[in-house]
């Protein structure tokens, strides 16, 4: 599957950055881009000729990744009304097998069973209702499907504290607490697995002696070493591995659940 990659000369991304949305094209988010768009790449093997949900799909680059993975048909969706007028404009336009419907994840406009693969990353973590979103993701998945969760690890994004420092973030989760909630919803969880960083990340932070995105989240890219920000815009999924091993160190969570 091919992603799209950032490019410095690009033009300012239309959609306003919050500090919590990630979009692409903007040489500054490479990394936060790249981290998540891991996610849709581990999601790719199990959606060629699937009916898709991306449940909270932001700007909407998540659903031409599907839809270049093999997706018949993806359905996104979203409560923002200009991320979905973007995603609309700029992923379904041209697509009529991709749609983007404006909603509460609580309530999607789907009926009972009607998709195959439902994705939703870096939603849960908004979530106020965490079971009743878990239960509106599982009602519309068919028995059998699949229903993939990503969220930052909060043993590593909020260290030392139970409050999440992101004032977006309502609830953060360890893969021990993501799985119980999971199950929980009545999802038959298969698999938690973590998202590290590279050996070429994981070297640059040995030799600075610093996480890499220390500077990111304590400074404003302007105020960035010019070396730092120049490997920033560089970053790109193949800088990240996913696994399940040592996942309490890992960076964010992916959960694999079928649908009873």
């Amino acid at each position: 599957m091919t992603t799209p990659h950032p490019s410095p000369h690009q033009a300012p991304h239309p959609l306003p950055l919050t500090g919590e949305r990630t979009v692409p094209g903007v040489p500054d988010e490479a990394y936060w881009f790249a981290r998540h768009v891991v996610a849709y790449e581990l999601a790719a093997a199990h959606v060629p000729d699937a009916r898709v949900l991306d449940a909270g799909c932001g700007e909407g680059y998540g659903l031409r990744l599907l839809r270049a993975a093999g997706a018949a048909s993806v359905v996104g969706a979203d409560l923002d009304e200009p991320a979905v007028a973007h995603a609309r404009a700029t992923y379904a336009t041209d697509d009529p097998a991709v749609t983007v419907e404006r909603c509460e994840l609580m309530a999607l406009p789907l009926t009972d069973d009607e998709i195959d693969v439902t994705v939703s990353f870096q939603v849960i973590e908004h979530v106020h209702d965490v079971p009743g979103y878990l239960r509106s993701l599982r009602r519309v998945t068919r028995p059998d499907g699949l229903v993939l969760i990503a969220t930052p690890n909060r043993l590593t994004f909020t260290p030392d504290s139970d409050t999440p420092v992101n004032p977006f973030h309502v609830t953060e989760f360890t893969a021990a607490e993501l799985r119980t909630a999971l199950e929980a919803a009545g999802l038959v969880v298969h698999d938690v697995l973590g998202v590290h960083h590279g050996p070429r990340i994981r070297a640059i932070e040995i030799n600075v002696r610093e996480p890499f995105v220390e500077r990111m989240t304590t400074g404003l890219p302007a105020d960035w070493p010019v070396w730092y920000r120049a490997l920033v815009h560089t970053v790109t999924p193949e800088d990240f591995v996913v696994h399940s091993e040592e996942i309490d160190a890992s960076l964010d969570l992916v959960a694999l659940c079928r649908v009873p």
